[in-house]
């Protein structure tokens, strides 16, 4: 039976979901989204290109490539000088401006397998990035993601007071969990939530009541501590990924992922990357290829011809300014 989408007491606006509903009789495909401060109806693009260095062109004949989502993705070593190759785009992929990144990446690591241009490492936003990608990127491809993950949302992280999950050791062989006052977890349940499967560590009320620190750890009405954790290789990728990104050694690698920002400004400049020429899905993103095409056009043939590209970070009104100062 068919009957028409109300709005209701109980919420909804009488509309249907964002990523069906549609937003001019002329495309079909495209969609009304935001991120931040700016909407737009239409598609997104996600960039993949090499980005390796001169120290990379010295140890393999070939540089890397990485992929590229509605901001950049590079792949690399530590940028400690600028690369003698021009770094070259490798992927585009378009997809629904209503899409999740993180739902993005499955589709780009396919296009590259199927080209064999996976890279070693992929460097992205934290827009990407989920437990899941983590281990199932390095797992499927190969791929070792770096890129910043979220952090703890938990009350006690948010705050930097109290105990947070990683405050807890996890003992995964006797399905145990031991909080930072030595007290274990009194039950382990696997369960579903979002359709993720997780395990929710619960820690028993008599051991919660009396403790010393139980303002520092949970405020909850059962008066005990739970946790829900993802699988352990998920839970130890988190773990691992988030102390990574605290480190300066992280911070100064993972600076490599600026230069994709130019490669959007320049594709944005030169093509007009952001103004779709053509209707529905399939055309848009064929002219998006027609504009990598043309920026890798533009890289060789600067560096055929021996005039290497402006690689510096210092933007050409701050130069300006800094020689007049001079």
């Amino acid at each position: 039976m068919v009957k028409r989408r109300e709005k209701t007491d109980e919420g909804g606006d009488g509309l249907p979901p964002a990523s069906i509903r549609l937003t001019s009789p002329y495309d079909t495909d495209a969609r009304w989204t935001a991120k931040r401060d700016t909407f737009w109806n239409g598609f997104k693009v996600h960039i993949s290109e090499t980005c390796a260095t001169a120290a990379d062109d010295a140890a393999r004949p070939a540089p890397a490539p990485t992929a590229k989502a509605a901001a950049r993705t590079p792949h690399g070593r530590k940028p400690d000088r600028a690369p003698r190759r021009p770094n070259l785009i490798t992927n585009v992929a378009t997809t629904a401006s209503t899409l999740p990144d993180s739902k993005a990446l499955e589709g780009i690591h396919q296009s590259q397998q199927r080209r064999g241009l996976l890279p070693d490492e992929h460097y992205l936003d934290s827009g990407y990035p989920s437990a899941e990608l983590i281990t199932g990127s390095l797992a499927r491809y190969g791929v070792a993601l770096i890129t910043p993950v979220l952090l703890d949302t938990s009350r006690q992280a948010k705050a930097k007071e109290g105990f947070a999950a990683h405050d807890f050791t996890i003992d995964w062989q006797t399905q145990q969990a031991t909080c930072p006052a030595g007290k274990t977890s009194a039950t382990w349940n696997p369960v579903v939530q979002a359709g993720v499967p997780k395990t929710v560590v619960t820690f028993a009320a008599l051991d919660c009541i009396p403790c010393p620190y139980r303002q520092q750890c949970t405020s909850a009405k059962s008066n005990r501590r739970q946790l829900s954790l993802h699988p352990r290789e998920m839970t130890q990728a988190l773990r691992h990924a988030r102390a990574q990104q605290q480190t300066k050694d992280w911070n100064t690698d993972y600076a490599l992922r600026a230069g994709v920002e130019g490669t959007i400004r320049q594709a944005a400049a030169v093509t007009d990357m952001h103004h779709a020429r053509y209707r529905g899905l399939a055309k848009t993103h064929l002219e998006h290829v027609f504009s990598a095409v043309a920026l890798n056009l533009l890289r060789l043939d600067a560096w055929w011809n021996g005039h290497p590209l402006d690689r510096t970070r210092t933007s050409h009104l701050a130069r300006l300014e800094l020689s007049l100062a001079a």
